[in-house]
């Protein structure tokens, strides 16, 4: 089935269903069905474009993936269930339970609920979705004898995580209860703490600059309820400051504002509203390897402690999803668009030749549509084309069919001519590895 850029009647029409109008869901991008006013079912997914099982799966988010394995990071999965007693041994569920999802298997006598003050509550048998991927690689790291020629060690997971987020701070995509992150932890020595961090930081400030965001990076201090000996809370806040201070970038020191386990620096980006999100993170961490007693083996033969950085570029995708499309105005770039071409033949006769445009372009993997609405004239077409906000559109005629050619305008209308059709394939590729913020202007 051809994607409708702009479909002529409401989807309450089509389906015989009301869609709410109400506030959005923690879900983000979908809506409610409602059958009066009885809701009939989950969520219903009405987006148009790439329909995605999550948004790992977008494309031109597939780069950060590729980035990773080439600054050394191995690509994890973890479980989404754990036992509360590996909450207990990292320190979260002391420190982080009431943000955290409580799940009773079944056949269990004992309530699932974590809000009472018994302290006999927590028994194996109790599973939590987990809020961070942090013990989980703890564990990874620990499962075998590790030496100091393995480290650093990097691991990257892009796992789902689950936060009991207060119903009236859900917001859109910017805040939800579930959400993929690209979590990822460093397990590396002392000496190598520094160069470490310092690639932490080149690595958001190149990602950051493809997305186009200017961002303001926050050292945050150790807070009133940390954990752990305050001369290492002084140590890991010095290597921070150390290491902004090479970086060149403004930032800002919150005192007070850390995790529990450590200092960490944020990053924080405007909307186009101006309203400021958090987004990344590099979080320094001494508890955790201490908890797990996470050892390796030192080039004396003796067994030494590693330190943990945690660390995410993106921090919640869908967050930054969010910040971007409002920044994009539906403008997305061409290496991150889900309209990037339409091909609209001038009459049937093109039809065919349009099909076989249509498929050059998604055999290039290029996100391609065709708009071949007989019931509307051209210029209706061009125009929707438009107001949908294809990067570009390929028009044919029978000039173009019979000289094998595309006639090239871009979503602002702007006229790019006559181009042969494995040239023009060719440069779109080009410009979406490019990942340039303005395509359609280099063209």
């Amino acid at each position: 089935m051809e994607h409708n850029p702009l479909p002529t009647s409401p989807a309450d029409q089509v389906t015989g269903a009301v869609l709410c109008r109400g506030p959005s869901t923690e879900y983000g991008f979908y809506h409610d069905f409602f059958l009066g006013k009885e809701r009939c079912g989950t969520l219903v997914d009405l987006c148009q474009g790439p329909h995605l099982r999550h948004t790992g799966q977008i494309g031109g988010l597939k780069l950060l993936s590729a980035e990773y394995a080439r600054r050394g990071f191995s690509e994890v999965k973890t479980p989404t269930l754990f036992s509360t007693k590996l909450w207990e041994q990292s320190g979260h569920w002391e420190h982080y339970q009431e943000d955290m999802f409580a799940v009773q298997p079944p056949g269990s006598d004992r309530p699932a609920s974590f809000q009472s003050d018994d302290s006999t509550r927590h028994t194996a048998d109790i599973l939590a979705l987990k809020p961070m991927n942090c013990p989980a690689h703890c564990l990874m790291f620990a499962h075998r004898p590790r030496s100091w020629r393995e480290l650093p060690l990097r691991l990257a997971d892009f796992g789902a995580l689950h936060r009991a987020e207060a119903s009236g701070g859900l917001g859109g995509l910017t805040r939800l209860r579930c959400f993929q992150q690209d979590d990822a932890h460093i397990f590396c020595t002392t000496d190598q703490l520094e160069a470490e961090i310092q690639s932490c930081l080149d690595f958001l400030r190149s990602v950051y600059a493809v997305l186009g965001f200017s961002f303001r990076l926050a050292l945050s201090t150790r807070p009133s309820g940390f954990l752990g000996d305050p001369c290492l809370w002084d140590q890991a806040e010095q290597v921070l400051q150390q290491a902004l201070k090479e970086f060149g970038e403004p930032w800002d020191l919150n005192s007070g504002d850390g995790a529990f386990y450590g200092p960490k620096i944020d990053v924080h980006l405007h909307d186009a509203l101006g309203r400021p999100h958090q987004c990344g993170t590099i979080q320094l961490d001494f508890q955790l390897p201490l908890r797990f007693d996470l050892q390796y083996k030192g080039q004396a033969g003796a067994l030494e402690r590693p330190v943990l950085i945690h660390r995410a570029v993106l921090g919640s995708v869908e967050r930054l999803l969010g910040v971007l499309a409002e920044s994009c105005g539906g403008k997305w770039p061409l290496w991150l668009s889900p309209f990037q071409v339409v091909v609209i033949p001038v009459g049937t006769e093109q039809e065919e030749y349009a099909r076989e445009a249509q498929q050059s372009l998604r055999a290039a993997g290029l996100v391609s549509d065709l708009d071949a609405d007989s019931g509307l004239t051209l210029s209706r077409r061009i125009r929707r084309a438009q107001l949908a906000h294809y990067n570009f559109q390929f028009v044919v005629g029978q000039k173009e069919q019979s000289k094998r050619t595309v006639n090239i305008r871009t979503r602002d209308n702007r006229r790019l001519g006559e181009w042969d059709l494995p040239e023009a394939v060719q440069r779109l590729v080009e410009l979406q590895n490019m990942r340039v913020p303005n395509a359609e202007e280099i063209f």
